[in-house]
């Protein structure tokens, strides 16, 4: 068989998947905008954008604008990849920047397979959640509404999907859940195992973490009010407080990746520092920005406490490789988070409660270091099982 995965950032959710279907002997390729190093056995074919982005686009279709330059690169590659014989039996694509668009003009014979990650909705899920924030503006709105359009157009090309939780294909319109599967990416349990030896080393300071320190763990991709970083920093200095021996490391970058800039023109780290960090022991909260996966890992087993949270919004690797770490982890009372939270052993808080998420982690805090016991597997999570579900789902798309 051979499958073209289509992701400007690949591997991503595909890192499982394309490189277990590389080993079992398939001929794997993979179009991206940005290159990264791609499982073992699979081609990576990075593409370029054709032309800049237009200087006078109408504002409400920049986003659109964007994608078709996305589709059409991409569609350009793919025809390189056809003028050199590949013909792909299955297209497998996020659809989110536009590349799956013009695939199937391409490559009519192929199945074109999508990765539903979000559909956007103007209320009910992270529009709308924080309390704090005005009412989307009219041209707010229409530009929400329009970025489903590459959504909407590519699902109606599509001959299956998939999503990885029933949560984000539940925000799919009810005509489009038809044609997704839920299967999740799997989740790697073997590399979560605790490590006794764990060593965390971080600049200013004159020792490593080790397991046993009292440790309070906040992990995104960036630190933003859409991951609850705001609600944690109002939490911190009670924490700290009422643990005096308590440290806090903060693992995130400081762009913003989902949700709405700090006011002012800063980062939500310097935002937030200055309206708590006159109350904050600023020794003992360590920003460590963006870890290596090695050093993420050790800071799970270093960990006595991980804080989780999500607005209604896709939900993060990272909270389920902590649970299934063993770690004690205390997450927002949000859907995509309770979907697994109680199979997992995860206590949830309300995500805005700030006191609430301070008496929660001291009292985690205070029962000191505990053994670390895994929860047992999740079916649904496990590895091994995901990526059998998922070749099963290609047989199926590719044989009807």
């Amino acid at each position: 068989m051979k499958i073209l995965f289509i992701h400007q950032n690949f591997p991503a959710q595909f890192l499982h998947l394309a490189g277990d279907l590389a080993q079992r002997g398939h001929q794997v390729v993979a179009l991206c905008r940005n290159a990264r190093a791609a499982p073992h056995g699979v081609a990576l074919r990075p593409y370029q954008l054709l032309r800049p982005a237009m200087p006078e686009i109408h504002p409400l279709l920049a986003e659109q604008e964007s994608q078709v330059r996305h589709a059409e690169a991409c569609a350009a590659a793919a025809m390189q990849l056809q003028r050199e014989g590949f013909a792909p039996d299955i297209v497998l694509a996020h659809p989110g920047w536009g590349e799956a668009l013009f695939i199937k003009d391409v490559f009519p014979h192929a199945k074109l397979l999508l990765y539903c990650e979000y559909y956007y909705a103007l209320e009910g899920q992270d529009v709308g959640f924080d309390p704090g924030l005005p009412p989307l503006s009219m041209p707010e709105r229409w530009r929400l509404r329009l970025r489903n359009s590459t959504n909407l157009l590519s699902m109606e090309l599509a001959d299956a999907a998939i999503a990885p939780t029933r949560w984000q294909r539940d925000t799919y319109p009810a005509w489009a859940r038809d044609k997704i599967s839920v299967i999740h990416d799997g989740i790697d349990s073997e590399r979560l195992r605790f490590n006794p030896q764990a060593s965390l080393a971080l600049p200013g300071l004159a020792a490593p973490f080790a397991p046993g320190d009292e440790v309070i763990s906040f992990v995104a991709r960036n630190l933003e009010p859409m991951r609850g970083f705001d609600v944690f920093m109002r939490a911190l200095p009670d924490v700290l407080r009422r643990r005096p021996h308590a440290h806090a490391i903060v693992v995130g970058g400081d762009e913003v990746g989902y949700g709405y800039p700090a006011p002012g023109g800063r980062s939500w780290k310097e935002h937030m520092l200055a309206e708590v960090g006159a109350r904050l022991d600023l020794s003992r909260v360590h920003f460590a920005g963006q870890l290596t996966p090695r050093a993420y890992l050790d800071l799970l087993s270093i960990s006595r406490v991980h804080a989780y949270w999500s607005a209604p919004f896709v939900l993060s690797w990272s909270f389920l490789e902590a649970a299934l770490s063993g770690v004690p982890v205390l997450a927002s009372a949000t859907a995509p988070v309770l979907e697994f939270a109680a199979a997992l052993g995860v206590r949830c808080v309300p995500f805005f409660d700030a006191a609430a998420w301070a008496d929660a982690i001291v009292l985690r805090c205070a029962g000191g270091a505990q053994p670390r016991q895994a929860p047992p597997p999740l079916p649904e999570l496990v590895l091994e099982n995901c990526l059998a579900r998922q070749r099963q789902w290609l047989a199926t798309a590719l044989a009807t």
